[in-house]
């Protein structure tokens, strides 16, 4: 194990933690716009049932290529990816018994702290808590 790769390993889990969150906030936001506009086309969702599978096919890359587009989840998401490309090199010369716990919780941790602080309904208490076991198992593992 090189040095420095515990604080690694830990900043993967907040980018991880932090974009997740963020992510999840972009697609509400898209979702919101998806609903806007098709509560104006409200026949439409109900006649793509009706649709051949190649044209509900494009519909859908349609869909998720708006998603892609909404730089609220975009943005988040390319930073998740650049912090997993991170992982897999740390995974190279570290014990994979020690990285997927201490980033796995961290990611967990972090994915609670930034959820509170975007507004998301949070039961404090119980996340603190489990934040504190978490915490208390990672330093465990890394002992």
């Amino acid at each position: 194990m090189a040095v420095g790769d515990v604080e690694k390993m830990i900043a993967v889990g907040l980018v991880w933690g932090a974009t997740n969150a963020l992510m999840r906030k972009g697609v509400l936001i898209w979702n919101r716009a998806v609903k806007s506009f098709s509560a104006s086309k409200h026949s439409l969702s109900q006649s793509q049932r009706n649709l051949p599978i190649h044209r509900r096919i494009v519909l859908l890359l349609n869909s998720y290529l708006k998603l892609i587009l909404t730089w609220q989840y975009s943005v988040p998401l390319f930073l998740n990816l650049a912090a997993s490309a991170t992982f897999f090199t740390i995974l190279g010369h570290t014990p994979i018994s020690l990285a997927v716990p201490v980033t796995n919780a961290t990611t967990f941790c972090a994915t609670a702290v930034m959820g509170m602080l975007l507004g998301e309904d949070t039961r404090v208490g119980y996340a603190l808590l489990g934040t504190f076991f978490i915490v208390l198992g990672v330093w465990l593992c890394v002992l």
